[in-house]
């Protein structure tokens, strides 16, 4: 391809709000304009962002803040200034990381400008559904959506194996390609001064094993288990530090636990921590990294700890132990806290083999950010070729009534906020009131924009009531019943 042509990434999140796909879709952008081709990244508009300092051009489209109640904005991708400013950067592929509003936007650029669109599937959208939606009808319903958006694209890709056989999981049927994500730390440890630096002040004596997980602290992703093989470990005698960088989610439950443990002495909370390089001073610094998750797809954290020659021990059979091998590269216990003792027992007895193993890890599982582009770029220009020449095939069109539900979203999003707003202001609010509101903000309309806006009307009665006798019968006070269920 010639340098002057474009590769347009689509993604739900972008910087400032950051998230692992936010990441990825950072360090594509950043590779493509430096070493291939131009970039564009296509995202919602967020308060106060700025994109000056990118080398590649970045277009947002209209949004409504619903960062309080989901953690994200909500975007209304058609807006005729951003359509003109994508036509006009003569785009070659749409690369979109997202199977929700940035899907839908992608078929709708794909069908009307002629272009090849590429899908990675990064997670476990499945359990991020379940987690958000209490309710099985809204939950099968969105899925449905998510795979209507997967099939409508030309070609999926997955982080990994697991990935893919997750998207199997919810009834994809197609083939789909692993292309996995890099790393963007450098091959190499930090220096012993800066590790010193960033470590001043905990009590990580220079002799005593020193475990590390880092990443959002939620149960799910095996902390429990970690917490209980400490707790063995300790038992049996056994001295050493934990390590959680992380915050957020169930970080107050984990404090809580590792107290209710007893092992307040052994185990250290620093907190979110957003520097790159301390985060390498970290991973430096351990011993040992523990990811005992299963939720993850990619377990970009245990390429992250290879930088660093720092080995992991991770759950056999997990989507993180795809091309480990047991005491080369890295460490493999069954999903449960005795197997993580029991492993930790027996390499503190042998320090040396942790460091052997750190450097397997180093030399056959890291992978740069330079070189995954690199890869996924070449099959950039297969997937090109294989569109023109209609090796794809047709796509399904997107239905007319989706945008005329898009906007009854951005309505509807705007009633949440504004009533979320009234709710704090004034907590004491009535039952009554509440399903009132409830009612107004057109149960029909947020199940249209979970399952992306079409094809859920036939539901609408049964869905309604669903919602309501589930908010009534909660036990949680008013404001989390809110938070909850929309």
């Amino acid at each position: 391809m010639e340098k002057k042509q474009t590769i347009c990434l689509l993604n739900d999140s972008f910087p400032p709000i950051i998230d692992g796909v936010a990441n990825a879709v950072l360090n594509y952008a950043r590779i493509i304009e430096k070493d291939h081709a131009h970039s564009l990244v296509v995202t919602p508009q967020v308060p106060d962002a700025d994109d000056s300092a990118y080398d590649f051009s970045v277009v947002r489209y209209p949004s409504i803040d619903t960062r309080k109640l989901i953690g994200y904005v909500t975007g209304y991708p058609f807006s005729p200034e951003a359509a003109h400013e994508i036509e006009a950067q003569n785009v070659s592929l749409l690369h979109v990381h997202c199977p929700v509003v940035s899907c839908l936007l992608a078929r709708q650029l794909a069908e009307a400008y002629g272009l090849p669109l590429v899908l990675t599937w990064h997670t476990k959208y499945d359990i991020d559904i379940a987690n958000a939606v209490k309710s099985k009808l809204l939950q099968e319903g969105a899925l449905q959506a998510l795979l209507r958006n997967v099939n409508a694209c030309d070609e999926i890709w997955t982080v990994s194996k697991g990935a893919g056989e997750n998207l199997r999981s919810i009834g994809f049927e197609g083939d789909y390609i692993v292309m996995p994500n890099g790393v963007d730390l450098p091959r190499e440890k930090v220096s012993e001064d800066f590790i010193m630096q960033t470590t001043v002040g905990y009590d990580l004596p220079a002799k005593v094993p020193c475990f590390l997980f880092i990443g959002r602290l939620m149960w799910y992703k095996g902390l429990r288990i970690i917490l209980d093989a400490l707790k063995l470990l300790d038992k049996s005698g056994t001295d050493f530090r934990m390590v959680f960088v992380g915050g957020g989610g169930d970080e107050q439950e984990v404090r809580e636990y590792t107290r209710e443990l007893g092992l307040d002495r052994k185990v250290i909370f620093t907190g979110a921590i957003s520097d790159r390089e301390k985060l390498r001073a970290w991973y430096s610094r351990a011993n040992l990294f523990l990811f005992p998750s299963t939720f993850d797809t990619n377990g970009l954290v245990v390429r992250e700890a290879a930088a660093s020659d720092t080995a992991s021990v991770i759950v056999a059979g997990s989507c993180a132990s795809e091309g480990v091998t047991d005491g080369q590269n890295g460490f493999l216990i069954d999903e449960n806290a005795e197997s993580l003792a029991e492993k930790l027992t027996e390499l503190c007895a042998d320090p040396e083999i942790m460091k052997a193993v750190g450097k397997g890890a180093g030399n056959e599982l890291y992978i740069s950010w330079t070189d995954a582009v690199a890869h996924a770029y070449e099959r950039y220009e297969t997937v090109i070729d294989n569109y023109r020449s209609g090796f794809y095939g047709k796509r399904d069109p997107i239905k007319g009534s989706w945008m005329q539900s898009q906007g009854e979203l951005m309505q509807i999003l705007g009633d949440i906020n504004a009533a979320g707003k009234a709710l704090r202001q004034d907590f004491a609010e009535t039952q009554e009131e509440i399903e009132t509101s409830l009612r107004s903000m057109r149960n029909k309309a947020i199940v249209d924009a979970i399952t992306t806006g079409y094809e859920a009307r036939e539901n609408l009665r049964s869905i309604g009531k669903g919602i309501r006798d589930q908010i009534i019968e909660a036990s949680e006070d008013l404001w989390e019943k809110l938070d909850r269920y929309l």
